[in-house]
């Protein structure tokens, strides 16, 4: 089947659009929650506008994986999971595709409201809000700003867990029920 030019999912084979988007977002996310770990925990503050830039070039990746996922549809589980195992595997999903959406947008709003803008390796988005006085980010609106952070930090807890799910999950189909799911989502055909 084909349908905008790119070949759709299979129940045997994912096209070459799912594999990539999951990848790159999948990879994207973690490395981004692993870096916002640390720069909070360690006040790594070298790393914020590199961890900002590719969080704002992730919402690019996230929106074609939202869009190929809206028209292409969920791939189709392998295997006999029982009904409550692929309920629990649809909401884990949802919950990934929302909170990939979510994190960077709460970033975003968090960092443009506290007045330190927005931009990507340089290039300004969003202008800074800086107090003449002080040289310092002033916030835009700290309520707005408080909110978001409060949004970041918790969807990045959420996200931390249901992917370490997740992963549990894709170990549990290729060790256990050694369906071919992970096969499938590696471009392998079982």
């Amino acid at each position: 089947m084909r349908k905008s030019g790119l070949t759709k999912d299979t129940r045997q084979k994912l096209s070459v659009a799912t594999i990539t988007l999951h990848w790159l977002v999948g990879a994207a996310i973690i490395a981004l929650l692993a870096v916002g770990w640390y720069m909070a925990k360690y006040e790594v503050f070298f790393l914020y506008p590199i961890h900002k830039s590719v969080g704002i070039l992730v919402v690019v990746a996230v929106l074609a994986r939202v869009w190929w996922r809206a028209i292409n549809g969920f791939p189709q589980p392998l295997g006999n999971s029982p009904t409550w195992q692929r309920r629990f595997a649809r909401i884990s999903h949802y919950i990934l595709l929302i909170g990939s959406i979510a994190m960077p947008l709460s970033g975003m709003v968090m960092s443009a409201m506290g007045g330190h803008g927005l931009d990507i390796f340089g290039l300004e988005l969003f202008a800074k809000n800086i107090d003449p006085t002080s040289g310092r980010a002033t916030p835009i609106n700290e309520f707005a700003a408080k909110g978001a952070h409060i949004a970041h930090y918790r969807i990045g807890r959420v996200m931390m867990a249901v992917i370490v799910l997740h992963l549990l999950g894709a170990l549990k189909h290729h060790l256990i029920d050694k369906d071919g799911t992970l096969l499938r989502m590696l471009g392998r055909v079982r």
